[in-house]
Protein backbone atom coordinates (compact mmCIF):
# COMPACT_ATOMS: atom_id res chain seq x y z
CA UNK A 1 0.00 0.00 0.00
CA UNK A 2 1.42 3.30 -1.13
CA UNK A 3 1.74 6.49 1.14
CA UNK A 4 -0.98 8.20 -1.49
CA UNK A 5 -3.34 5.53 -0.74
CA UNK A 6 -3.16 5.26 3.08
CA UNK A 7 -3.72 9.61 2.97
CA UNK A 8 -7.17 8.60 1.18
CA UNK A 9 -8.03 6.88 3.75
CA UNK A 10 -7.10 8.72 6.21
CA UNK A 11 -9.41 11.26 4.67
CA UNK A 12 -12.07 12.58 6.71
CA UNK A 13 -15.30 11.86 4.76
CA UNK A 14 -19.06 12.10 6.10
CA UNK A 15 -21.04 9.70 4.66
CA UNK A 16 -24.65 10.51 5.05
CA UNK A 17 -26.65 7.08 5.19
CA UNK A 18 -23.91 5.52 7.79
CA UNK A 19 -23.94 8.51 9.69
CA UNK A 20 -28.02 8.85 9.62
CA UNK A 21 -28.00 5.46 11.65
CA UNK A 22 -25.25 5.95 14.03
CA UNK A 23 -26.68 9.38 14.84
CA UNK A 24 -29.54 6.93 15.72
CA UNK A 25 -28.07 4.78 18.03
CA UNK A 26 -26.68 7.80 19.77
CA UNK A 27 -30.68 8.94 19.93
CA UNK A 28 -31.95 5.95 21.33
CA UNK A 29 -28.86 5.69 23.74
CA UNK A 30 -30.18 9.48 24.92
CA UNK A 31 -33.44 8.38 25.22
CA UNK A 32 -32.47 5.20 27.25
CA UNK A 33 -30.39 7.59 29.58
CA UNK A 34 -33.54 9.95 29.84
CA UNK A 35 -36.11 6.62 31.09
CA UNK A 36 -33.30 5.65 33.63
CA UNK A 37 -33.27 9.25 35.39
CA UNK A 38 -37.29 9.59 35.00
CA UNK A 39 -37.48 5.86 36.85
CA UNK A 40 -35.54 6.77 38.98
CA UNK A 41 -36.83 9.91 40.36
CA UNK A 42 -40.21 10.18 38.84
CA UNK A 43 -42.41 12.21 36.69
CA UNK A 44 -46.25 13.66 36.81
CA UNK A 45 -47.14 10.95 34.66
CA UNK A 46 -47.14 8.37 38.03
CA UNK A 47 -45.99 5.46 35.61
CA UNK A 48 -44.75 2.71 37.97
CA UNK A 49 -40.26 3.24 37.45
CA UNK A 50 -39.99 -0.36 36.12
CA UNK A 51 -42.43 1.33 33.34
CA UNK A 52 -39.19 3.56 32.38
CA UNK A 53 -36.46 0.91 32.55
CA UNK A 54 -38.10 -1.45 30.65
CA UNK A 55 -38.48 1.40 27.40
CA UNK A 56 -34.67 2.02 28.92
CA UNK A 57 -34.33 -1.20 27.59
CA UNK A 58 -36.58 -1.19 24.31
CA UNK A 59 -34.23 1.74 23.44
CA UNK A 60 -31.10 -0.09 23.95
CA UNK A 61 -32.13 -2.37 21.54
CA UNK A 62 -33.37 0.32 18.87
CA UNK A 63 -29.62 1.71 19.54
CA UNK A 64 -28.36 -2.16 18.96
CA UNK A 65 -29.96 -2.52 15.51
CA UNK A 66 -29.00 0.96 14.48
CA UNK A 67 -25.63 0.42 15.32
CA UNK A 68 -26.02 -3.16 13.45
CA UNK A 69 -26.54 -1.44 10.64
CA UNK A 70 -24.57 1.53 10.15
CA UNK A 71 -21.46 -0.65 9.43
CA UNK A 72 -23.14 -2.80 7.37
CA UNK A 73 -24.57 -0.39 5.25
CA UNK A 74 -21.28 1.89 4.83
CA UNK A 75 -19.75 -1.52 3.56
CA UNK A 76 -22.63 -2.14 1.13
CA UNK A 77 -22.47 0.76 -0.61
CA UNK A 78 -18.73 0.91 0.04
CA UNK A 79 -18.60 3.98 1.84
CA UNK A 80 -16.88 3.24 4.67
CA UNK A 81 -14.35 5.68 6.35
CA UNK A 82 -12.31 7.01 9.87
CA UNK A 83 -14.75 9.60 10.68
CA UNK A 84 -17.79 6.48 10.62
CA UNK A 85 -15.83 4.76 12.74
CA UNK A 86 -15.05 7.39 15.11
CA UNK A 87 -18.57 8.91 15.14
CA UNK A 88 -19.64 4.75 15.84
CA UNK A 89 -17.45 4.52 19.12
CA UNK A 90 -18.87 7.82 20.75
CA UNK A 91 -22.24 6.91 19.98
CA UNK A 92 -21.38 3.53 21.73
CA UNK A 93 -19.87 5.04 24.25
CA UNK A 94 -23.29 6.80 25.54
CA UNK A 95 -25.95 3.95 24.04
CA UNK A 96 -23.52 0.74 25.47
CA UNK A 97 -22.02 1.99 28.23
CA UNK A 98 -23.47 5.68 30.00
CA UNK A 99 -27.01 4.11 29.27
CA UNK A 100 -26.39 0.74 30.91
CA UNK A 101 -24.04 1.03 33.78
CA UNK A 102 -26.83 4.08 34.97
CA UNK A 103 -29.62 1.53 34.64
CA UNK A 104 -27.91 -0.87 36.84
CA UNK A 105 -27.16 2.00 39.38
CA UNK A 106 -30.63 3.42 39.84
CA UNK A 107 -32.03 0.03 39.62
CA UNK A 108 -29.25 -2.71 41.62
CA UNK A 109 -27.11 -0.77 42.62
CA UNK A 110 -28.16 2.44 44.12
CA UNK A 111 -27.10 3.68 47.56
CA UNK A 112 -30.90 3.22 48.39
CA UNK A 113 -31.49 0.37 46.97
CA UNK A 114 -30.79 -3.53 47.13
CA UNK A 115 -28.26 -5.04 49.38
CA UNK A 116 -25.86 -2.72 52.03
CA UNK A 117 -22.14 -4.38 50.44
CA UNK A 118 -23.70 -3.31 46.73
CA UNK A 119 -24.77 -0.02 48.45
CA UNK A 120 -20.87 0.77 49.40
CA UNK A 121 -19.69 -0.38 46.09
CA UNK A 122 -22.40 -0.10 43.62
CA UNK A 123 -21.04 2.95 41.97
CA UNK A 124 -17.09 1.30 41.73
CA UNK A 125 -18.94 -1.61 39.65
CA UNK A 126 -20.49 0.96 37.23
CA UNK A 127 -17.62 2.53 36.82
CA UNK A 128 -15.95 -0.37 36.15
CA UNK A 129 -18.24 -1.72 33.58
CA UNK A 130 -18.38 1.92 31.76
CA UNK A 131 -14.13 2.30 31.53
CA UNK A 132 -13.93 -1.33 30.00
CA UNK A 133 -16.36 -0.53 27.46
CA UNK A 134 -14.70 2.93 26.72
CA UNK A 135 -11.26 0.70 26.89
CA UNK A 136 -12.93 -1.87 24.22
CA UNK A 137 -14.42 0.85 22.05
CA UNK A 138 -11.02 2.12 22.00
CA UNK A 139 -8.64 -0.53 21.14
CA UNK A 140 -11.08 -1.79 18.39
CA UNK A 141 -10.40 1.39 16.62
CA UNK A 142 -6.69 1.07 17.28
CA UNK A 143 -6.28 -2.34 16.25
CA UNK A 144 -8.56 -1.96 12.98
CA UNK A 145 -7.05 0.74 11.78
CA UNK A 146 -5.61 1.32 8.55
CA UNK A 147 -2.48 3.13 8.93
CA UNK A 148 -1.52 0.39 11.84
CA UNK A 149 1.21 -2.17 10.49
CA UNK A 150 0.06 -4.45 8.34
CA UNK A 151 1.57 -7.07 11.38
CA UNK A 152 -0.27 -5.33 14.57
CA UNK A 153 -3.41 -4.61 12.52
CA UNK A 154 -6.62 -6.84 13.46
CA UNK A 155 -6.99 -9.17 10.02
CA UNK A 156 -9.54 -11.72 11.04
CA UNK A 157 -12.89 -9.85 10.88
CA UNK A 158 -14.90 -12.74 10.86
CA UNK A 159 -14.11 -12.50 14.68
CA UNK A 160 -14.15 -9.78 17.62
CA UNK A 161 -11.26 -9.35 19.94
CA UNK A 162 -13.17 -9.31 23.04
CA UNK A 163 -17.10 -9.08 23.70
CA UNK A 164 -18.54 -6.62 21.53
CA UNK A 165 -19.66 -3.73 24.01
CA UNK A 166 -23.54 -3.42 22.19
CA UNK A 167 -23.55 -7.00 23.21
CA UNK A 168 -22.45 -6.78 26.31
CA UNK A 169 -25.07 -3.54 27.05
CA UNK A 170 -27.86 -5.96 25.57
CA UNK A 171 -27.03 -8.70 27.88
CA UNK A 172 -27.66 -6.04 30.72
CA UNK A 173 -31.18 -4.61 29.01
CA UNK A 174 -32.76 -8.25 28.32
CA UNK A 175 -32.03 -9.59 32.12
CA UNK A 176 -34.03 -6.05 33.17
CA UNK A 177 -36.70 -7.41 30.82
CA UNK A 178 -36.97 -10.17 33.07
CA UNK A 179 -37.01 -8.02 36.29
CA UNK A 180 -40.35 -6.84 35.27
CA UNK A 181 -41.91 -10.13 34.93
CA UNK A 182 -40.62 -12.03 37.98
CA UNK A 183 -39.21 -11.35 41.18
CA UNK A 184 -35.90 -10.09 40.80
CA UNK A 185 -34.59 -9.76 44.22
CA UNK A 186 -31.90 -12.98 43.44
CA UNK A 187 -30.58 -10.69 40.73
CA UNK A 188 -29.05 -8.80 43.19
CA UNK A 189 -27.00 -11.55 44.07
CA UNK A 190 -26.11 -12.18 40.29
CA UNK A 191 -26.05 -9.10 38.60
CA UNK A 192 -22.85 -7.53 40.23
CA UNK A 193 -21.02 -10.40 39.48
CA UNK A 194 -22.38 -10.91 36.09
CA UNK A 195 -21.45 -7.35 35.27
CA UNK A 196 -17.74 -7.79 36.59
CA UNK A 197 -18.08 -10.81 33.55
CA UNK A 198 -18.75 -8.88 31.64
CA UNK A 199 -16.22 -5.82 31.82
CA UNK A 200 -13.49 -8.43 31.46
CA UNK A 201 -14.98 -10.15 28.98
CA UNK A 202 -14.82 -6.83 27.05
CA UNK A 203 -10.81 -5.92 27.73
CA UNK A 204 -10.19 -9.94 27.49
CA UNK A 205 -8.71 -11.61 24.07
CA UNK A 206 -10.93 -14.21 24.51
CA UNK A 207 -12.84 -13.88 20.15
CA UNK A 208 -16.83 -13.03 19.40
CA UNK A 209 -18.17 -14.20 15.82
CA UNK A 210 -18.91 -10.83 14.27
CA UNK A 211 -21.23 -11.87 11.47
CA UNK A 212 -20.39 -9.04 9.06
CA UNK A 213 -20.19 -11.94 6.55
CA UNK A 214 -23.89 -12.95 6.54
CA UNK A 215 -26.08 -10.91 4.37
CA UNK A 216 -29.07 -11.33 1.38
CA UNK A 217 -26.94 -14.38 0.18
CA UNK A 218 -25.33 -16.24 2.55
CA UNK A 219 -26.49 -19.75 1.58
CA UNK A 220 -27.86 -21.91 4.79
CA UNK A 221 -28.65 -25.31 5.71
CA UNK A 222 -31.74 -26.70 6.07
CA UNK A 223 -31.48 -27.87 9.62
CA UNK A 224 -30.10 -24.20 10.60
CA UNK A 225 -32.90 -22.30 8.83
CA UNK A 226 -35.69 -24.73 10.41
CA UNK A 227 -33.41 -23.89 14.32
CA UNK A 228 -33.47 -19.79 13.07
CA UNK A 229 -37.42 -19.36 12.36
CA UNK A 230 -38.03 -21.74 16.12
CA UNK A 231 -35.44 -18.90 17.27
CA UNK A 232 -37.37 -15.98 15.90
CA UNK A 233 -40.49 -17.25 16.94
CA UNK A 234 -39.97 -18.20 20.42
CA UNK A 235 -38.40 -14.64 20.38
CA UNK A 236 -41.60 -13.08 19.37
CA UNK A 237 -43.49 -14.97 21.78
CA UNK A 238 -41.58 -15.09 25.31
CA UNK A 239 -39.41 -11.42 24.55
CA UNK A 240 -38.45 -11.05 27.57
CA UNK A 241 -37.09 -14.19 28.38
CA UNK A 242 -35.94 -15.20 24.98
CA UNK A 243 -33.64 -12.20 24.50
CA UNK A 244 -31.45 -12.96 27.94
CA UNK A 245 -30.97 -16.64 26.91
CA UNK A 246 -30.08 -15.94 23.26
CA UNK A 247 -27.44 -12.50 24.81
CA UNK A 248 -26.39 -14.93 27.29
CA UNK A 249 -25.36 -18.03 25.16
CA UNK A 250 -23.69 -15.27 22.93
CA UNK A 251 -20.84 -14.37 25.84
CA UNK A 252 -20.94 -17.75 26.97
CA UNK A 253 -20.06 -19.44 23.94
CA UNK A 254 -17.52 -17.18 22.95
CA UNK A 255 -16.08 -18.05 27.10
CA UNK A 256 -16.46 -22.10 26.52
CA UNK A 257 -15.20 -21.91 22.76
CA UNK A 258 -11.88 -19.97 24.30
CA UNK A 259 -11.16 -22.55 26.98
CA UNK A 260 -11.87 -25.48 24.52
CA UNK A 261 -9.39 -24.49 22.00
CA UNK A 262 -6.79 -23.63 25.29
CA UNK A 263 -6.96 -26.73 26.34
CA UNK A 264 -7.01 -28.49 22.70
CA UNK A 265 -11.12 -29.67 23.21
CA UNK A 266 -12.21 -30.45 20.21
CA UNK A 267 -15.95 -29.28 20.84
CA UNK A 268 -16.45 -27.02 18.21
CA UNK A 269 -14.48 -28.96 15.41
CA UNK A 270 -16.62 -29.49 12.33
CA UNK A 271 -17.12 -33.45 11.28
CA UNK A 272 -15.39 -34.31 8.51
Amino acid sequence: MTMNSLNNKATCKIYFLPSLFTAGNLFFGFLAIIRCIQAKYGTSEGLPSIHYYNQAVWFIFLAFLCDALDGRIARLIGKESLFGKEFDSLADIVSFGVAPSLMMFFLILSPSEGYPIFRQIGWLIGFIYLLCAAVRLARFNVITHPLLPAAERQSNMNDFVGLPVPAAASVVASLVLIMSEISYKFIWFLMPGLMLLIAWLMVSTIRYPSFKNIDAFTQIRFRAFLLLVIVVATLIIFKEITFALIFLAYIFYGLIRHFCRKFNINFFKKPT
